[in-house]
């Protein structure tokens, strides 16, 4: 079974005279609550808006961070909601290694 793609586009935020690379920060985060409940079943991408090697944007306006699952949009702003990864990550068949609790976002 090949793993479930999740890959999250963002972008630095400037604040006042420093840059913050917080949404790279909160997607290692992610990354590493998926890997511990779904091991290699999940491979997790982080990509700066203005990197080469960013992902297409859907057509329409997105906003950041947007967050793609097997390719498909799965979020567009707001907040990196684990719960609703995790949901749409075992929609696609991936049964975690690790009992996950259940609880609202």
């Amino acid at each position: 079974m090949r793993p479930v793609d999740v890959v999250i586009v963002g972008a630095p935020v400037a604040c006042g005279p420093e840059v913050k690379d917080t949404w790279r920060e909160l997607s290692a985060w992610v990354g590493t609550q998926l890997q511990h409940t779904y091991c290699d079943a999940v491979r997790v991408a982080y990509f700066d808006l203005f990197e080469p090697g960013c992902p297409p944007l859907p057509s329409d306006a997105a906003e950041l961070p947007l967050v793609m699952v097997d390719g498909k949009v799965l979020t567009s702003g707001g907040k990196l909601s684990v719960p609703l990864i995790r949901r749409a990550v075992e929609a696609a068949r991936v049964i975690p290694s690790t009992p996950v609790p259940s609880r609202a976002d």
